[in-house]
């Protein structure tokens, strides 16, 4: 294989859309830094490594999520989880959903404050490590759920729409053990418009 072969097959880390520090108060540029760099980064070298010499290295991410187990799996479903995240964040994000988004949610939940809620509860209440998502059915509808580890709702055929990570690494810096204020806080960086824009493909 030749040099360009072997870069075009690697999985990429995805820069992030605003500076390290544009989340704060509410995520500290130290956290981000730790957050991005070093978790994120990791498992994207880790999923190179296992990936190499495999039918998987070039395929899309998605579709290694979809179809991996093990620890190929746990790499790379972490590696898209964590760079979806990242773009549901803004520095200026809109605070709420509208239009169909804000139907469905109305009709799904009975109000974006009942939303907030359910995840709020659904993220602190996992045990151990893991992510708290919203994702929407072949119907539309929208579930709210918790899944340990490296879980993805891609693997039972739905669209993820949000996710909301809840392992220590993600917060710990800035919060210690207080989970439940940690995502509190990450909620006011959520912007709608990115997740009103997935939930409308």
């Amino acid at each position: 294989m030749t040099n360009d072969a072997m870069k075009s097959s690697r999985f990429e880390i995805e820069e992030l859309l605003y500076g390290y520090d544009a989340l704060m108060p509410q995520i500290s540029e130290e956290t981000m830094r730790y957050h991005h760099d070093r978790h994120y980064a990791t498992y994207v070298a880790k999923l190179n490594e296992l990936s190499l010499d495999t039918p998987f290295a070039g395929q899309p991410l998605e579709d290694v999520v979809r179809s991996a187990d093990g620890p190929l799996f746990n790499n790379a479903a972490q590696a898209w989880n964590h760079a979806f995240l990242f773009r549901s964040l803004s520095p200026a994000p809109q605070t709420a959903p509208d239009g169909a988004l804000l139907a469905a949610v109305e009709r799904d939940f009975g109000s974006f404050e009942a939303l907030r809620t359910r995840m709020i509860d659904t993220a602190v209440g996992l045990f151990g490590s893991g992510w708290c998502w919203l994702s929407k059915d072949s119907s539309g509808r929208l579930r709210v759920e918790a899944r340990a580890n490296a879980g993805n709702p891609l693997c039972d055929g739905l669209v993820p729409l949000l996710c909301i990570d809840v392992w220590e690494h993600a917060y710990y810096i800035d919060y210690r053990n207080r989970r439940a204020d940690a995502v509190k806080a990450l909620w006011e960086r959520i912007d709608w418009r990115t997740v009103g824009e997935r939930y409308g493909r």
